[in-house]
This record gives structure tokens, C-alpha cells and sequence, in this order.
């Protein structure tokens, strides 16, 4: 079983992750969260710090700096940067996850390729990404999710939510609202299958309406 958790920062998707997980596990099903924003995964932090050992901060700098603007305004690191952005989330959809879901795991995506398309539009907007042969390749070899949730939160709250947080590296208020429009808007999101939640309703309720989408479903599959 694939379960999706998209949208905007803040909205409460780790927490409604960590409470689903422990929701499964009550019921003698151990679930595994998979952090899968596009040139933010594990794998592909552990290989920008080796590349900055190898290469220096001033090539691959840390944060969101001048010395990062500048990095990334060199269109040969931009690509590469895409290109192990993509070749890292490839491995991931199309072996890991299919590997875990095959042997009837339950995974929970935190992102997923429609969080990394925003995320790329946003950052590299002139880089042609979506047009590029692995990007084509990812959508081709995604896995279709068993359940998707998309979280959505006002611009105000995610700005109140992210200083709460002390963030290290908040969006603007304008980035913010582009993201919000994005998510809305995009066509990756209007499917009849995803669930829209209100990042300002209560942990509780958002937890009841997750589980009345995913438990019943899940009872009638594991019926005798």
C-alpha cells in the first residue's frame, strides 16, 4: 500500500504521518515514512556533502545565501543538480517503493513528484526540467498511490507555523503564496483521488478523516 502526503509547509503533514504510522502499528502493521522531496532526500544530502568535500562549500554552498545564488545561476550545476535530483527520486520510485509495495508494505510518501514539480518550477524556472528525458522517465515509472492527501494552509498560519518552528530557511511570503496557488492549481493535484485537507482544522479531526479513508479500505482487502 502507497500512501501520498503532499502540500504546503506547515500544514501538518509530519504530524498526521507520525500518527497514521502509530494508527497501523495498533493494528499489528508496521508502516515506513519515505521523505521524498525532490534534491532534499536523504540520499541526495549525504552526496551534496561529499561533493562539497570534494568540490568546497563555495561550489555547493549550504542554505540560501548569495554564495547560493550565485552557484546556482551556472547553468552546468543547475542540470547536474536536476539530473541527480531525478536519477535519486527514480531509484527511489521505481525500485524502492515498488520493491517494499510488492511485498505488501505499507509506505508513506512524505512529498511526492507533484511537491518536487512545484518545488523545481519555483527554484529553477528557466531550466526546462519538465521537458528533460529523466523527468519524462519519473512520471512514466511513478507508482500510482493507493491513497493521496493533499495539505493546504493559508499563507498567514504557514508564516505563523514556520517562525514557531524557527524554520533555518523559510520561504518568502510571496514564494508562499505561489506555492499555495501551484498546489491548487496544478493539474497534478485535481485528480478525483486526491483528498484535500485544511491545514487549519484540528490534529483530531484530520486524523479521523484520514482513517476513514484508508482503514475501511484496508479491513475490506484483509478480509477473509
Amino acid at each position: 500500500m502507497i500512501i501520498v502526503f503532499s502540500g504546503v509547509d506547515c500544514a501538518g503533514k509530519s504530524t498526521q504521518i507520525e500518527l497514521l504510522k502509530k494508527e497501523f502499528l495498533s493494528q499489528g502493521v508496521t508502516a515506513q515514512s519515505l521523505w521524498l522531496r525532490g534534491g532534499y532526500t536523504p540520499g541526495f544530502e549525504l552526496l551534496k556533502n561529499f561533493l562539497r568535500i570534494i568540490l568546497g562549500k563555495k561550489m555547493i554552498p549550504v542554505g540560501r545565501g548569495k554564495e547560493k545564488q550565485k552557484a546556482m545561476s551556472n547553468s552546468f550545476i543547475v542540470y547536474l543538480w536536476l539530473v541527480i535530483a531525478m536519477l535519486d527520486l527514480l531509484f527511489l520510485y521505481a525500485i524502492i517503493i515498488r520493491i517494499k509495495s510488492f511485498l505488501g508494505k505499507v509506505i508513506i510518501c512524505d512529498r511526492y513528484l507533484g511537491d518536487t514539480y512545484i518545488d523545481f518550477s519555483l527554484n529553477f524556472p528557466k531550466s526546462n526540467f519538465n521537458k528533460m528525458w529523466l523527468w519524462k522517465l519519473l512520471t512514466t515509472t511513478l507508482p500510482k498511490p493507493d491513497f493521496c492527501f493533499l495539505f493546504t494552509l493559508s499563507v498567514e498560519n504557514s508564516i505563523y507555523r514556520s517562525n514557531l518552528k524557527n524554520e533555518p530557511f523559510p520561504d518568502s511570503k510571496e514564494v508562499l503564496q505561489q506555492r499555495l496557488d501551484m498546489y491548487k492549481l496544478s493539474e497534478l493535484f485535481d485528480a478525483d483521488d486526491w483528498v484535500e485537507i485544511n491545514g487549519d482544522d484540528t490534529i483530531v479531526l484530520t486524523a479521523e478523516i484520514i482513517k476513514k479513508k484508508i482503514f475501511p479500505m484496508l479491513k475490506a482487502n484483509n478480509a477473509p
